[in-house]
């Protein structure tokens, strides 16, 4: 069974090229769930799904639903040490062998907080970036 330790990460690198290489996707093959919740503001990584910690377990079934067809799931929070691999680790313990899909779960390495260092003003790759909140972080 799957635990925190067990869960693979992704970079912010690979994560930003993958995102690039499918812009002009109607359906991309991956899907970005950031759990943040009140420290959602300041940006986001284009396209992502919000799903805030607090409601995670109510969003759960939902999500499921949506993500069925997708080939990677990324989770992430502000530094991905605990917020996101929690959810990720619960959307991998919810899912059954019904969904019948192989789908990678991962968690963006060092979160946000990681990833607005270095894409937060690259506008392909994050919306609503607000630099003067990142400045004294």
């Amino acid at each position: 069974m799957a635990n925190i330790a067990s869960l693979k990460q992704i970079s912010a690198k690979d994560l930003s090229a993958r995102i690039l290489a499918e812009r002009d996707s109607a359906e991309p093959t991956y899907a970005i769930i950031d759990v943040r919740d009140d420290d959602y503001i300041g940006g986001h990584i284009k396209g992502c799904i919000h799903a805030p910690s607090a409601q995670i377990e109510a969003l759960m079934p939902t999500l499921r639903r949506r993500l069925q067809d997708k080939q990677t799931v990324v989770f992430h929070c502000m530094l991905s040490q605990q917020r996101g691999p929690s959810a990720a680790l619960r959307y991998l313990r919810e899912r059954t062998v019904s969904d019948g899909v192989q789908q990678e779960v991962l968690v963006l390495d060092r979160g946000f907080e990681g990833w607005q260092q270095e894409y937060g003003e690259d506008e392909r790759l994050t919306e609503g970036y607000r630099k003067e909140l990142w400045d004294n972080y």
